[in-house]
């Protein structure tokens, strides 16, 4: 009798014992440090990933690209890096920061005037930024921001950067811009088309910047050196790359990379 409630103890302490470790086995966590136009993707993505994916959980650093590039320089521990420029991937290619050969481009963007749809600047055209009615124009923080380095481009082809240069309001990022812009805290404001689609009910998108007006815009995605989780952060890249997370990015307006 006693060695039968001992056999019948030890079972159910085994069970609960296997139930409590498996409910607490701590999950791949991943660290994706991305450009903020991504945002929207991006968190649709990773919840069709984890539910594919049990054992993947993701977490994200959305900010400026050239922010971010700053971190992972730090020492910030990043697993997953997709910018919204070439030049930014480039910069940690260059000191030996990214895992060789998984770098792969995956999206593009276009760059486009926006201003307020509540109360529009009369505008069709970047040149008329000019105008005397419009004071203020937001644009990225070209020293960080991608999309205020494709902003400063755009303005520099059209002529018009010295003419506007005191109108010139900087954000932090390219989402900063467009929240001046759907508030109405400013005339207008040069964004991705990705981020006019997003807030479509507040901005209203004035014109497109040609194709020749800027560099092109294209997001490269990479694993970062010294990720503790590169098999899983590989896996991520592809799903990414995949025709379902190709279609995610297109639900969103970005064009595929390649």
């Amino acid at each position: 009798m006693r060695k039968r409630f001992i056999w019948i103890a030890s079972v159910i302490w085994l069970l609960l014992f296997g139930q409590t470790a498996s409910s607490g086995a701590a999950a791949a966590e991943l660290t994706v440090s991305a450009a903020m136009s991504l945002k929207n993707a991006f968190e649709e993505i990773a919840v069709k990933y984890e539910s594919a994916n049990k054992g993947i959980k993701i977490v994200f650093n959305f900010g400026a690209s050239g922010d971010l590039v700053r971190q992972i320089e730090g020492g910030a521990p990043v697993d997953i890096f997709a910018s919204a420029s070439i030049k930014d991937a480039n910069d940690l290619d260059a000191k030996g920061l990214l895992v060789s050969r998984s770098r792969a481009d995956f999206a593009k963007n276009a760059v486009v005037l926006v201003s307020p749809k509540l109360a529009p600047a009369r505008m069709t055209a970047f040149t008329d930024l000019t105008s005397d009615k419009v004071k203020r124009v937001a644009v990225g923080n070209p020293k960080t921001v991608p999309a205020g380095r494709y902003a400063a481009e755009v303005l520099d082809y059209y002529g018009i950067t010295q003419k506007i240069k005191g109108k010139l309001i900087y954000a932090e990022n390219v989402r900063q811009v467009l929240d001046y812009v759907a508030r109405g805290e400013v005339d207008a404001g040069i964004v991705y088309s990705t981020d006019a689609l997003v807030r479509s009910k507040d901005v209203i998108v004035v014109a497109m910047a040609p194709e020749v007006s800027h560099k092109p815009v294209i997001y490269p995605i990479a694993i970062v050196k010294g990720s503790e989780h590169e098999v899983e952060a590989k896996g991520l890249i592809s799903f990414i790359l995949s025709l379902e997370g190709r279609k995610i990015l297109e639900k969103y307006g970005f064009k595929g990379g390649k």
